[in-house]
C-alpha cells in the first residue's frame, strides 16, 4: 500500500512521495525529497532542486510534518442481479420491456401538457392521476400479449398472472407522480423484470426538459450485459471522496422514525459533501447514479416497483447496491443504498449505524412483500 509524506514550511505545504513500502528489509539509504525549483532555500541543503539530507543547523529554514494515509480494501458486496435472463433470451426480454415502457411513456407524453385529474391514495401528498392508470393499462397490454404466463406486480393494479412463473414484472407506470402533476421534470416509467427473484432486465424512460421542451431518455440493462442510455454504454463515476460527491436521497409519505432519521442523514451529508438532492423519483435517482452525474442514492420504505429496474441499471453500470445497513439487498427489502462503488463503505459509516438504531427501536426491516408461491433463489 502506498504512503505519502507532506513537508511544510510555516506558509507552504509541499508534497514529497515515497515509493511503495518494500516487502523485504534493505540497508538504509537517506530518503530523497523532491521540491519545486522555485523554492528558495539554503544551498547547502539543496542541490538542483533535490533535498539530499536534513542535517541539524542553527537556522531552521524548514520544518517537516509527516502525514501517512492508508486506504483500506473496499468490502465486496453481493451482486443483486440474476445470473441470466433464464429461458427467455436477454435481447427478446429487453425488447419487450423497452417496448412496454415506451408505450407507457407515450401515454404520459400525450398528457403532460394537459390538465390533471388528481386523486389521493393515502394522504394529501400521495397522489395518483388518470395518467398513472392509463400508462399501466397500456404497459400491461404489451406484456400480456408477449408473455401471458408471467407474473406481474403493478403499483396501481397489484398482482396479476401466474404465481408459479419464474418471472415477475415490477411496473411503476409513472414514478414521480407528484412531479408529473406539477410539470416538474423528474418522473419516469420504470419496469424491472425478476427471474427467480433477482433483477434480470430493466428499462426506465425518464422525462427531461420541462414545459414547452419535454423529451425522454431511455435507460436499459440486462443481467451481465451492461447498462445503456439511449443505446450508449454508461458507467458510474469513480469519485472516491465524499467531500467531492453529489448525493441524492428521498423521503416517504409517513413522517415516522425512519423519516426523521433520514432528515438527520440529509443534514449530515449536506455538511460534508457537495450537496444532497431530493428529486422525488427513485428510478430516476438511481439512473443518475448509473449515468455518473451523482455518486449515490439512498431511501427507506420503497416498494419493489420503485427499485427493480434502477438497482440493476446501477449494478450493470459498475455501481454497488446494498440495504442501508450494508446487508445483501433484494427488491423486496425496505431500504436501499446504491452508489458508484468507491464511496459505498464511506457512506455506510454513517448510514449503517443510523439504520441499526432504527432496528433497535423496533422498526420493521423484514421483507416488505413477496408474492405467495413465487419461487425465488434469494
Amino acid at each position: 500500500m502506498g504512503r505519502c509524506i507532506v513537508a511544510s514550511s510555516s506558509s507552504t505545504l509541499i508534497p514529497a512521495l515515497f515509493s511503495r513500502k518494500p516487502t523485504s528489509i534493505h540497508s538504509f539509504e537517506p530518503p530523497i525529497f523532491s521540491f519545486p525549483r522555485s523554492l528558495i532555500v539554503n544551498s547547502q541543503l539543496f542541490k538542483n532542486g533535490v533535498f539530499r539530507s536534513l542535517p541539524s543547523c542553527r537556522r531552521a529554514l524548514l520544518s517537516t510534518r509527516a502525514v501517512i494515509s492508508e486506504v483500506p480494501n473496499q468490502k465486496q458486496y453481493s451482486k443483486i442481479g440474476a445470473v441470466s435472463t433464464g429461458p427467455v433470451p436477454a435481447d427478446q426480454l429487453l425488447g419487450v420491456i423497452e417496448n412496454a415502457a415506451k408505450t407507457g411513456a407515450q401515454v404520459i407524453m400525450d398528457a403532460v401538457n394537459k390538465p390533471r385529474n388528481i386523486t389521493y391514495k393515502n394522504g394529501l401528498a400521495d397522489l395518483v392521476t388518470e395518467t398513472d392508470k392509463m400508462s399501466e393499462a397500456a404497459i400491461l397490454e404489451v406484456v400480456r400479449k408477449n408473455f401471458p404466463d408471467h407474473l406481474i406486480l403493478g403499483e396501481e393494479g397489484g398482482l396479476i398472472g401466474d404465481s408459479s412463473s419464474d418471472y415477475l414484472w415490477c411496473i411503476d407506470p409513472l414514478d414521480g407522480t407528484t412531479n408529473f402533476a406539477h410539470c416538474y421534470p423528474s418522473f419516469a416509467v420504470s419496469i424491472g423484470v425478476l427471474f427467480k427473484g433477482k433483477p434480470a432486465a430493466a428499462t426506465v424512460v425518464e422525462f427531461v426538459g420541462g414545459p414547452k421542451c419535454w423529451n425522454t431518455r431511455t435507460f436499459t440493462a440486462a443481467a451481465g450485459k451492461g447498462a445503456f442510455c439511449n443505446g450508449e454504454k454508461i458507467h458510474a463515476s469513480q469519485t472516491d471522496k465524499v467531500e467531492q460527491s453529489l448525493l441524492v436521497t428521498g423521503f416517504g409519505y409517513d413522517h415516522d422514525d425512519a423519516w426523521a432519521t433520514n432528515i438527520e442523514l440529509f443534514k449530515e451529508f449536506t455538511d460534508i459533501s457537495r450537496g444532497v438532492r431530493r428529486l422525488g423519483a427513485a428510478a430516476v435517482d438511481m439512473c443518475h447514479v448509473a449515468l455518473g452525474i451523482v455518486e449515490a442514492y439512498w431511501e427507506y420504505r420503497l416498494k419493489p416497483w420503485d427499485m427493480a429496474a434502477g438497482v440493476l441499471i446501477v449494478e450493470e453500470a459498475g455501481g454497488t447496491v446494498s440495504c442501508m445497513d450494508g446487508a445483501k439487498f433484494c427488491v423486496f427489502d425496505r431500504s436501499v443504498l446504491v452508489s458508484n462503488g468507491p464511496l459505498h463503505d464511506k457512506l455506510l459509516e454513517r448510514i449503517g449505524p443510523a439504520t441499526e438504531n432504527l432496528k433497535g427501536k423496533g422498526i420493521d426491516f423484514s421483507l416488505w412483500y413477496k408474492p405467495e408461491n413465487y419461487h425465488t433463489e434469494l
